[in-house]
């Protein structure tokens, strides 16, 4: 028996996902637990496992798609169970009756439609998905299909009732209407069944199919500069309506995403009769007369006019620009950065630091105490330091509302720490640092580095920070003006550690390991004093660390 793999929910308000790479390919034998895929959301990099095992029959999704929550993600054909796949007689007849429809000039509508009788289908479950922030059920108002209709991919089906908006329900594939979940004026669930579709057990040859049906319909083969439909167009669902609402065939239009990808503005670049690809062609010299081009427009272009680049970015005088969506991570990045400098007041503050002393006693231990588990740096005492600052000014630790008419005093001193990974810029925290000696810090530290460098890190490892350092000096530069990880009211960036010459007290040179330490804060809950006083007592237990033996508990 074949089964879809539903996608299922990977983090609290995450409704789609991007997938990175597939683990496994068509026809490979899997195991239960084994990993599938690797997908990307706004938080994170998470592994699918298989919760089955058996044949991997179909991925439905390409690298860099976007995968949605609560649809199939793959299908496999459980071990011990005969198989339902389409055998290969049946895409080779559609071959075959393909070649014949497009070189006939008077096909018969009866010779126009190729069956697929002798596949077997599947019958799927069509889940309701999420129709607009924070909605858990609706109305069924319509039925706009009966049981047993035939209907096509993109066909509307019912009409819903949200607390906000009536909104139509569309097909995701073709098939025919098995059963009708509900009755009108029913309460539907979000991510539960809503009707039942059989579906061609084989996607390649419905396609085929439908390809088949509407060239047969042409009269005689002629040039066409439009671009040719190759299976589904990718698009999301906003789009496909908004290419049925202008009677456009969203597989004619070239798509500038990855993989062919189709936006908006492709919609509205097709219609204006102005796409991507035309003005590719349009810039482009061609020394040849409209009547050479005419039914021989790929060898003409390529020997006259060289090789028109398929890449969605259009070609002016040899340059070329690419453009890349902002999408997982870096988006919610992005909106968190702009939220964060448009709503909180930002002051910084800056101060050096001698750590001459502190480098002397972590070296003296790093041999001793670092493992493959601990790697015993500077980061652990810069944190158990700030915890213990904090316990002084806890201020530092609090949060405040979004209207600013509450500050709330964090009881647990949960320290977040700025990591470049390969997805973006990522904030794990340590949890409870007041609660943990040094070598316990290093270890949280030493898990969360690796795990936020490879894009791993669970969600409940980015929540709950109180209070965040941007080591930026790992990487270059002394000062910096970092942004306040909102709702914190404060973060430090940490400068690289530099050589350089100081006076001692007797007023000789000496060669000092200094590091600028550079402060943002609210202004709305902390001034300029509370923070150099709080910076005061942090730089006191870092410049001399046997200090922080009397502070500890």
């Amino acid at each position: 028996m074949i089964k879809d793999f539903i996608l299922p929910d990977i983090g609290e308000g995450v409704v789609e996902c991007e997938l990175v790479d597939w683990l496994v390919s068509e026809g490979d034998m899997v195991t239960e637990d084994q990993p599938i895929a690797d997908v990307m959301t706004d938080k994170a990099l998470v592994q699918i496992p298989a919760p089955h095992g058996g044949k991997i029959t179909k991925l439905y999704y390409a690298k860099g798609e976007i995968a949605i929550v609560h649809q199939p993600l793959y299908a496999v054909e459980m071990e011990g169970e005969e198989s339902d796949s389409v055998t290969d007689a049946p895409v080779a007849e559609v071959t075959a009756v393909s070649d014949t429809a497009i070189n006939d000039t008077s096909v018969n509508d009866s010779n126009a439609v190729v069956t697929t009788s002798s596949s077997q289908s599947n019958i799927e479950e069509f889940l309701l998905p999420d129709i607009g922030e924070g909605i858990v059920e609706c109305e069924l108002v319509d039925w706009l299909v009966k049981e047993g209709d035939m209907v096509v991919e993109d066909q509307p089906i019912a009409d819903v009732m949200t607390d906000k908006a009536l909104v139509q329900i569309p097909a995701m594939k073709a098939g025919k209407i098995v059963k009708l979940h509900y009755r009108k004026g029913q309460l539907a669930k979000v991510h539960s069944p809503l009707f039942a579709i059989e579906v061609a057990a084989d996607s390649h040859t419905q396609s085929a199919t439908v390809e088949v049906a509407e060239q047969a319909q042409v009269a005689a083969p002629q040039g066409n500069l439009e671009p040719v439909a190759q299976g589904k167009a990718l698009a999301s669902p906003a789009v496909r309506r908004m290419a049925r609402s202008r009677d456009i065939n969203i597989a004619m239009v070239v798509g500038t995403g990855k993989n062919g990808r189709v936006y908006k503005e492709d919609i509205e670049r097709h219609q204006q009769g102005a796409s991507s690809t035309q003005a590719a062609v349009s810039t482009t010299p061609v020394s040849s007369s409209a009547n050479q081009v005419s039914g021989q427009v790929g060898g003409q272009l390529e020997n006259q006019a060289g090789q028109i680049n398929n890449s969605p970015t259009v070609s002016y005088a040899g340059a070329s620009d690419r453009v890349e969506p902002i999408k997982g991570v870096k988006a919610i990045m992005a909106k968190m950065m702009v939220e964060s400098v448009s709503t909180i007041p930002h002051f910084t503050y800056c101060e050096e630091f001698d750590l001459t002393e502190l480098v002397a006693l972590r070296e003296s231990m790093k041999q001793r105490y670092s493992t493959d588990e601990v790697k015993l740096t500077m980061m652990p005492f810069f944190m158990k330091a700030m915890s213990l600052a904090i316990t002084q000014f806890p201020i530092l630790n609090s949060q405040v509302n979004a209207d600013c008419t509450e500050l709330t005093y964090k009881s647990r001193h949960n320290i977040g720490m700025a990591v470049d990974s390969k997805v973006g810029l990522l904030v794990p925290n340590i949890k409870d640092v007041q609660r943990k000696s040094i070598l316990e810090i290093a270890a949280d530290i030493t898990r969360l580095t690796t795990a936020a460098r490879s894009g791993r890190v669970s969600p409940a490892d980015l929540k709950d920070g109180t209070i965040s350092i941007s080591n930026i000096g790992a990487l270059g530069g002394t000062v910096a003006t970092p942004i306040i990880n909102k709702p914190e009211v404060a973060i430090v960036a940490l400068g690289k550690l530099q050589v350089l010459p100081r006076f001692n007290a007797n007023g000789e040179v000496e060669a000092r390991k200094i590091m600028q330490v550079s402060w943002s804060g609210d202004h709305r809950v902390i001034d300029g004093g509370t923070i150099a006083r709080f910076c005061n007592l942090w730089k006191h237990y870092l410049e001399q660390p046997q200090e922080m033996l009397l502070a500890m508990r």
